[in-house]
């Protein structure tokens, strides 16, 4: 008892470290097999997991639309919001590119589809025949030219079934609209509105502090999941992927990202990921950057110091179209397949590859295994079975749950950097607000 008590009054990002802990644990001894009074522990960690991911995306929608609209109001001219959307934009295109550069540069050089120089084919089975099918379905009959339905979605003919289908670039859209032409209206109906959404943001981000008080349960059910289900085993040619992805991965997030906030924006990256332990370990646990989101915008406006008017704007639309980690994954991934079957792609048909991971990140939902369909549309361009995607599904939750940290991890660098561009000052320049997490745990 006085442990639990001790756990208990520890700070938030310490008691999720520890649920990730004891769900490694608790997941390799489990299995998939062992029961408590004739239920399955499989089952139980099943329904907390469910519990508590379906709380997060329970305020996904009107916490976008309420924080991208107050977001919006807060830039009075049309000259600032010009500006910030471009700097944003900028930002995520860049370090979209750049993490794919990453992973093609790692791949070409460890070159996981290879055993002893030779393609994997024989010695790589596919995973699970009947997920495979599945995946191929959802994909028949799309290639490249799909890409144009990422901004076919940005205009929904349709708002509230959008929202309820979680199309959320449609979404982002037309908050941006609202907000925007809200400003451009006078009077008390101006003001009215402007206080009304203002109300339903602040509603939001109490309801978000209230569902972070269970994270640590929903966190050790996911993981203690994912472990009875899959185990620690793979093949070799598997596991060369998997730490290629993961080199790459590192590379991008404790490299290239870091240099960017010393050197664009003169913030001492180590108090920057402090700041963000909360938003990283959930986004670990979850594999869904949209899940995470709320907690993501708590850390970065009052940990991190970033203003609720660039918070409220850079960190919903890279929620959704700045993947940086699903980017480079499905690049690496492509280029592993082709190496499994033997084949040399020239420079041209990697650009393809490079291009098209580019734009479908850009649409691919921020929720767990949503790049796999991604990676269907790269393999179908580059003339690819997409029954292979199969090679990848044994070790895919694992990287999913990594690359969706570093998806986080670039909206915060996103946030911090257009923040100093715009001017703030009092970004990371005190110690990260301990008080803040631990009302997360009061309230």
């Amino acid at each position: 008892m006085n442990l639990f008590r001790k756990i208990l009054s520890l700070k938030l990002h310490w008691q999720i470290l520890v649920a990730l802990i004891l769900a490694v644990f608790a997941g390799w001894l489990s299995g998939t097999e062992a029961s408590v009074f004739g239920v399955l522990f499989l089952d139980i960690y099943a329904f907390l997991g469910a519990l508590f991911m379906n709380a997060l995306k329970m305020l996904i929608v009107p916490l976008i639309m309420s924080s991208i609209i107050t977001g919006i109001a807060g830039i009075s001219d049309g000259g600032a919001l010009g500006r910030l959307g471009g700097k944003t934009l900028l930002y995520y295109l860049s370090t979209s590119l750049l993490a794919i550069l990453i992973g093609l540069m790692m791949v070409n050089a460890m070159t996981p589809g290879l055993v002893d120089g030779e393609p994997a084919r024989e010695v790589v089975s596919f995973s699970d025949e009947a997920d495979t099918a599945g995946i191929a379905e959802r994909v028949q009959g799309r290639g490249a030219g799909d890409v144009v339905e990422i901004f076919i979605r940005m205009i929904p003919a349709n708002i509230v079934a959008a929202a309820a289908e979680g199309k959320m670039l449609g979404l982002i859209f037309f908050s941006l609209l609202f907000g925007y032409f809200m400003t451009r209206i006078e009077g008390s109906p101006a003001v009215i509105l402007k206080d009304f959404w203002q109300g339903v943001f602040a509603v939001m981000m109490k309801i978000t502090d209230w569902v972070m008080m269970f994270a640590p349960i929903g966190v050790f059910a996911l993981v203690a999941r994912v472990v009875a289900t899959t185990g620690f085993s793979a093949f070799e040619p598997l596991m060369v992927f998997f730490f290629t992805v993961l080199g790459a991965l590192a590379i991008h997030a404790l490299i290239v990202l870091p240099l960017m906030l010393r050197i664009l924006g003169g913030v001492n990256p180590l108090r920057h990921f402090r700041a963000m332990s909360p938003a990283l370990l959930t986004a670990f646990s979850t594999a869904s950057s949209s899940a995470t989101l709320p907690i993501t915008m708590e850390c970065v406006e009052k940990r991190a110091g970033v203003s609720n008017q660039t918070t409220s704007f850079v960190l919903p639309l890279g929620a959704t179209v700045n993947m940086d980690g699903t980017a480079l994954y499905e690049c690496v991934a492509a280029i592993f397949i082709a190496q499994a079957y033997g084949l040399e792609l020239n420079f041209a048909t990697q650009f393809t590859v490079v291009l098209v991971a580019l734009l479908t990140s850009i649409g691919v939902a921020g929720i767990p295994a949503a790049s796999l369909v991604a990676i269907t549309i790269i393999l179908t361009a580059i003339g690819l079975p997409i029954e292979a995607v199969g090679l990848i599904l044994a070790v895919d939750r694992v990287l999913d749950m990594c690359r969706t940290s570093v998806n986080v991890f670039g909206d915060s660098c996103g946030a911090v950097l257009i923040g100093r561009l715009e001017g703030e000052t009092g970004i990371l320049t005190a110690e990260p607000q301990d008080q803040s997490e631990e009302s997360l745990l009061k309230r």
